[in-house]
């Protein structure tokens, strides 16, 4: 199905696939393929014959006429453009899905490992191939105003359009679809499955859903036919027009903001950071439900001055009833020489956000900790307690705080 190797293509593969046989054939914690106390899905089934994976994907160019090989072989910057050199005449694509456009050559893929070209178009080949399934509290996403005590039907395929050094599920988002194991799970059978364990929504997760986007969009399509909720976890890597196209289709969007400077979306994720400001202030104004992550790294994106940076441009530009979650960090990956996120300081950016002006500041990733819970912004009510994913009391009356009557934003039912 694809053309031919490069060399760094297939020391990469090689490096992944040796990753994957030292794990083991049973993928572990949130990238597992599910848990197991989750019953089977009726109709599950190992995946076999990858051609009815393949859909035709959205969001697109063909390039007979608009190949510009200036645009990608600048003098500062290597080609981003497989096999440029020996196929001009081959047909290209380029993607147009997230902002790095990748131009790609007949029977290549793209940055995700997910978008193949044949023969001038392109295709998704994980359409129905999840390689991680689990019903998950949804607030280990974290949603904290979103049904709060629901479980979430949670699934991923493989691949990712970022390259995050302390990504914790890297097995299945740096991998390739052939790298990892599949099940044959089509939009109908998750929706059914979801439907059978009593989940509220279906979440889009662990990877990054915006590679998977036509399989999101072929299930909450249906989801919601059968009253179910739909939610995405994300890096916010994506277009404009492909993001409202989704925000059109789901019901909460959480996005993980990893650093408010362009230097750490550089360096650490291979990626840029005004696409992604970009695009939380397009979900904001679109109405879907918006939390935040900011996941505190140790020495790179953890002063004072990033956090009310951060924190100032969220009210500004989103508003203050955004949720705002600092988690903490812990060694994974390629990042394994720094500590764990010290407390204190994730209770310091969290006193930052609320004197800037943020009402909802949590604290992540440290269970029982009083950051975890919900407080009125008027009077200070206790209103959610949390330890962990776990609800210990919940005090809203119609999303409303019962003693001052102060309006919480969320979706609480």
């Amino acid at each position: 199905m694809r053309g031919r190797v490069t060399r760094r293509e297939f020391l990469r593969w090689a490096g992944r696939a040796g990753a994957a046989l030292a794990l083991g054939s049973a993928l572990g914690g949130a990238a597992g393929c599910r848990a197991s106390s989750t019953p089977e899905p009726t109709g599950a089934r190992t995946a076999g014959g990858a051609d009815r994976f393949v859909r035709e994907a959205l969001h697109y160019l063909g390039m007979e006429e608009t190949l510009d090989c200036a645009s990608c072989h600048q003098p500062e910057e290597p080609s981003r453009v497989l096999y440029c050199h020996v196929s001009h005449g081959q047909d290209y694509v380029q993607c147009k899905l997230c902002p790095r456009e990748c131009v790609i050559s007949e029977g290549a893929r793209g940055e995700c490992g997910v978008r193949e070209n044949r023969g001038g178009r392109l295709y998704t080949v994980v359409y129905g191939r999840a390689c991680a399934l689990n019903n998950d509290p949804i607030e280990k996403k974290p949603f904290f105003h979103f049904l709060p005590g629901s479980y979430a039907l949670s699934l991923a395929t493989a691949g990712c359009n970022l390259h995050c050094l302390y990504c914790q599920n890297w097995s299945i988002s740096q991998a390739r679809p052939e790298e990892v194991q599949n099940q044959d799970l089509m939009p109908e059978d998750l929706v059914a499955y979801a439907a059978r364990l009593g989940s509220k929504s279906i979440a889009y997760t662990y990877t990054e859903p915006v590679v998977f986007l036509e399989y999101v969009l072929g299930t909450a399509r249906r989801a919601r036919e059968r009253g179910i909720r739909n939610v995405v976890i994300s890096a916010g890597y994506i277009q404009e027009e492909p993001l409202r196209a989704l925000c059109r289709h789901v019901d909460a969007i959480k996005i993980d903001l990893k650093a408010i400077t362009e230097e750490f979306y550089r360096k650490v994720c291979d990626a840029t950071l005004a696409p992604v400001l970009h695009a939380l202030k397009v979900i904001r104004a679109s109405g879907v439900h918006l939390e935040i992550v900011h996941l505190v790294v140790p020495t790179l994106n953890d002063s004072p001055e990033e956090f009310r940076r951060l924190a100032r441009w969220v009210v500004e530009e989103l508003g203050p009833d955004v949720p705002l979650h600092f988690s903490r960090f812990y060694p994974m990956y390629r990042l394994t020489n720094l500590p764990p996120t010290p407390v204190e300081t994730l209770e310091r950016a969290r006193s930052i956000a609320l004197d800037e002006g943020v009402k909802f500041a949590y604290i992540g990733n440290v269970p029982g900790h009083d950051g975890e819970n919900t407080y009125c912004p008027r009077c200070g009510l206790l209103l959610i307690q949390r330890i962990g994913y776990a609800i210990q009391k919940f005090r809203l009356e119609g999303g409303h705080c019962p003693q001052c009557g102060e309006s919480i934003p969320g979706v609480w039912a």
